[in-house]
């Protein structure tokens, strides 16, 4: 099974701050759902409990949790990485996405075979989550898109993807 990360980074590889995203890109939101619908999405349980709207429709929702008995309808809770990926391969898609947070971005990082982000040029100073750095040298670009700010995305961005290199 593929394991990809999907994340919005700035210029710094920052991802959030106060608890919430960098800025509002409707751009990205958009981008984000037309990638990983109909995938397995893993995630910690503060991610999870950022949306407003509770699990994301279309898509497996596997939250990852140190808290014992947390339990929400429509969402498989999960303790571990291990047991995460299985109930991820479960779902016979062949692919999952990791969609957060800091924490979890950083358990993952040496399990990622692809990596879609949405580079905001841009720097936030006062954000306190970044992705963990990559070494450029292990990722080849498959695909990036430029686009311009404009009067809904106040900031110039671009949607890359990565494929991290293997040995063969």
């Amino acid at each position: 099974m593929e394991i990809a990360a999907i994340v919005a980074v700035d210029n710094n590889w920052a991802i959030g701050r106060a608890g919430g995203l960098l800025c509002h890109l409707p751009a990205d939101l958009k981008h984000f759902k037309s990638v990983t619908m109909g995938y397995p999405i893993i995630m910690g349980r503060k991610t999870f409990e950022s949306f407003p709207c509770g699990p994301l429709p279309g898509r497996l929702n596997i939250v990852l949790t140190g808290t014992l008995h947390y339990e929400v309808p429509g969402v498989v809770v999960c303790h571990s990485i291990n047991e995460a990926l299985v109930a991820a391969e479960a779902d016979g898609k062949g692919r999952c996405f990791v969609i957060g947070g800091g924490k979890v971005y950083a358990d993952f990082s040496e399990l990622y075979d692809e990596l879609f982000l949405t580079r905001i040029n841009a720097r936030f100073d006062d954000a306190d989550t970044f992705f963990p750095a990559i070494d450029p040298n292990q990722w080849e670009l498959i695909k990036k898109e430029d686009y311009a700010a404009d009067e809904r995305n106040p900031f110039p961005y671009s949607f890359v993807h990565l494929r991290r290199i293997r040995c063969r």
